[in-house]
């Protein structure tokens, strides 16, 4: 079979699931093209990669750049497009999963306020159903840190009401327990009464989180959800999911919460991702040297 519609169809799916920019787009296929012409070349289709071969797609490209930004770039490409074989049942198992990123230089996330937090909240119609399930989206990734993944994963057999806390299974499949804040109980209590309305596929009735057609919840999905609640905020920040997390562990941090209280809580496996999950600002170290150092006591 001709591979060219899986082509178009990874195009669709940049566009339209992932909403990226014309620009982004272009990379990813510019990337793509290469992928072909290499594994054109070795006499595979691309989509019967292994990931020795895509190790040594990637060694080749690695040669011509030793920027740390552009070879990221061309891992991210290869990356997307392998998610999406997945995403589209081409292929079941991702062999570009284990592919290493290059070190390059961290730069933090962005922290959101709380009244920006807010202020995406007060975009959101609660006269509707969609309303409601997006405010338990805001007030579970803000609220208890998760990543979009264990949010789009979440079961309700693994909500506990009454207990406030809710079993994730996060990165490696490891699990650990998360506390519901009241107000996330609250808002999910809502949506809950309306997703019992909705026809909903067999595959999908332990699944807390669906569209309007019965289905699990995309990672583009909350996404879009995010950035657009951004965007009629007047938030001029780069805004994911991700951002959520990042400023439910910074606000912890802020506010007195135990390191390892916040690892815990994150599904970190090290305390070092955690010390750079969470940066304080350079003002707040600088007052707790002045308040706590020994030689400043008499200052």
């Amino acid at each position: 079979m001709s591979q060219e519609p899986i082509y178009k169809e990874y195009h669709t799916y940049l566009k339209l699931e992932k909403s990226l920019s014309e620009n982004t787009i272009s990379g990813y296929e510019q990337d793509l093209t290469k992928l072909r012409d290499y594994f054109l070349i070795i006499g595979k289709e691309p989509k019967d990669a292994t990931f020795d071969d895509l190790q040594a797609f990637v060694f080749e490209q690695f040669k011509s750049t030793n920027k740390p930004r552009s070879q990221a770039r061309i891992l991210s490409g290869v990356r997307s497009f392998y998610r999406f074989l997945v995403y589209a049942r081409y292929i079941d198992n991702d062999p570009s999963e284990l592919l290493e990123m290059p070190k390059q230089d961290y730069s933090l996330p962005s922290v959101l306020t709380v009244e920006e937090i807010d202020d995406m909240i007060a975009q959101i119609d609660m006269s509707t159903a969609q309303g409601h399930r997006n405010r338990a989206i805001i007030e579970m990734l803000y609220g208890s840190g998760l990543r979009v993944s264990e949010l789009v994963n979440l079961k309700l057999s693994n909500i506990y009401q009454k207990e406030g806390y809710m079993l994730v299974e996060g990165k490696g499949s490891k699990q650990r327990l998360v506390p519901i804040s009241p107000e996330a109980m609250k808002q999910f209590g809502y949506w809950l009464q309306d997703r019992n309305q909705l026809d909903i596929k067999p595959e999908y009735v332990d699944i807390a989180f669906l569209n309007h057609y019965g289905r699990q919840l995309t990672r583009s999905m909350i996404f879009h959800i995010t950035k657009t609640l951004a965007r009629e905020a007047g938030i001029q920040k780069q805004i994911s999911p991700h951002t959520l997390r990042h400023s439910f562990a910074t606000h912890l941090l802020q506010n007195g919460a135990d390191l390892r209280v916040i690892q815990q809580l994150l599904g970190h496996e090290s305390i070092t991702t955690t010390e750079i999950y969470t940066h304080i600002d350079i003002q707040d170290l600088r007052q707790a040297i002045l308040k706590y150092h020994p030689a400043n006591r008499h200052q």
